[in-house]
């Protein structure tokens, strides 16, 4: 592997964190009974783990590991590779991943927690969470200017709902372009992070230090779009742990602990990630033409030192095995050996589509289905059901209800579009499960 120089390569921060929708693996479960996979780990899996090791043998990426998991049974892990490039330590499903945007469904959950709760509503007003945002501004244009006449009046409020399905009309420093991307940027509205190095085009810009700060400097930038009207990719749920702060009275991160990772026994999921498991992390590569730049490696990683805030949007580090307990809670709808976690209904709400009616949802990642609670919904076909989403280095996880599955899909590379895996881990997983039915 030819070693590159941060300063010969300029990346784009939209490039690489732009993360690949979680469209699911719906083409291979249908119609799939309820499985009650075994540990046995004897070669029935052989077309998967043969289009895993396509990807690793040819050095395409350090690893893969995939999980599986039906009903209430514990998951499956089929993977190869190791945790970096030319490394001896195995990735298996209690390494360590950076899951980015993977993040926004935990905290479109733990919304949903408090919605339960009735601390909050889901067409509850924003403002009367966060004043601020009652009189908001909208851009005449989309990515047009943001003078005084460039704008107009919000004309209707920002929902809770809105937040949770990415249709507040808020913009994201990865999508925007132009003079309100430049404005996020220069007030550190960049709720992400990539690496402790400095790398042109990724990092110049440096998050606001506390989720307080970034509410309230949020609701001085005028909207890209009227709330309500179009699925925009927003940091709309990094704004929902504001208000998950103040509707709960406790810090974001503390909650998530106290009613979501204790509960569902995740004891590897964490926003800073503790110094004893460094050596179960991955490391995460940017890819330049053919070469591979360890952008964040295990020993030196930013995920290792405090973040400015908690990011809600993409800021989680996990493993598979965790992740899929947050997915085993949802799909046994709330409860997880033995604990109830949330209430059925509040799971059922969270996991449908809840966009707000006559919204448009054309974007290419999401056309043709729904938006839940922080995640993409399948409304048609073997997808029917689906709930789940992607994050930026690759990573993505899906529950199916209907079939009693779920699944996560780990591997460690940026930018996620550098590889269209979906049509050929489609392909296997449908192989072995046919080969599995006889």
């Amino acid at each position: 592997m030819k070693p590159l120089d941060f300063d010969e390569v300029r990346f784009s921060r939209r490039q690489l964190l732009r993360g690949s929708a979680a469209s699911g693996l719906a083409a291979g479960v249908a119609g799939i009974p309820s499985l009650a996979f075994a540990h046995d780990h004897g070669g029935r899996w052989a077309n998967l783990y043969k289009f895993i090791a396509s990807y690793v043998d040819t050095g395409k990426v350090a690893n893969i590991v995939v999980s599986i998991g039906a009903g209430d049974n514990d998951p499956e892990f089929v993977g190869k590779g190791t945790l970096a490039f030319g490394g001896m330590t195995k990735a298996d499903g209690d390494s360590l991943y950076r899951i980015y945007s993977q993040t926004k469904p935990v905290t479109g959950i733990a919304t949903m927690m408090l919605i339960q709760d009735g601390k909050l509503g889901l067409d509850q007003p924003l403002h009367e969470i966060l004043p601020a945002f009652k009189d908001m501004k909208v851009q005449k244009t989309y990515d047009g200017g943001i003078g005084p006449d460039d704008l107009e009046p919000a004309k209707t409020p920002i929902t809770i709902r809105h937040l949770l399905t990415h249709t507040a009309g808020l913009g994201y420093s990865i999508i925007q372009k132009g003079p309100i991307a430049q404005a996020y940027n220069e007030a550190g509205l960049v709720p992400g992070q990539v690496s402790r190095f400095p790398i042109p085009g990724v990092n110049d810009y440096k998050p606001v230090r506390s989720l307080e700060t970034f509410a309230d400097l949020l609701a001085t930038m005028p909207l890209v779009d009227q709330p309500g009207n179009t699925w925009h990719y927003s940091v709309s749920l990094d704004l929902l742990g504001r208000v998950i702060e103040v509707a709960s009275g406790m810090p974001f991160d503390q909650f998530l602990q106290q009613r979501l990772f204790d509960p569902c026994g995740m004891t590897d999921t964490h926003f800073t990630l503790p110094q004893e498991k460094v050596a179960r992390l991955t490391t995460n590569y940017g890819k330049v033409g053919e070469d591979w730049l360890p952008m964040d490696p295990a020993a030196a990683s930013i995920y290792t030192q405090e973040p400015a805030f908690p990011f809600g949007g993409a800021g989680l580090v996990s493993s598979p095995r965790d992740y899929d307990r947050f997915q085993r809670m949802l799909l046994n709808l709330g409860e997880i050996n033995g604990t109830r976690v949330m209430s059925e209904p509040a799971v059922r709400l969270a996991t449908s589509n809840i966009a707000p009616e006559g919204a448009n949802l054309e974007w290419p990642w999401i056309k043709g289905a729904g938006f839940g609670a922080g995640g993409r919904v399948g409304l048609a076909g073997p997808d029917k059901g689906s709930f789940g989403w992607g994050g930026a280095a690759g990573t993505l996880s899906s529950i199916y209800p209907g079939q009693g599955m779920r699944m996560g899909l780990y591997t460690q590379y940026m930018p996620s579009s550098a590889y269209d895996m979906m049509p050929g881990l489609q392909a296997a997983f449908a192989a072995d499960l046919a080969a599995m039915r006889g």
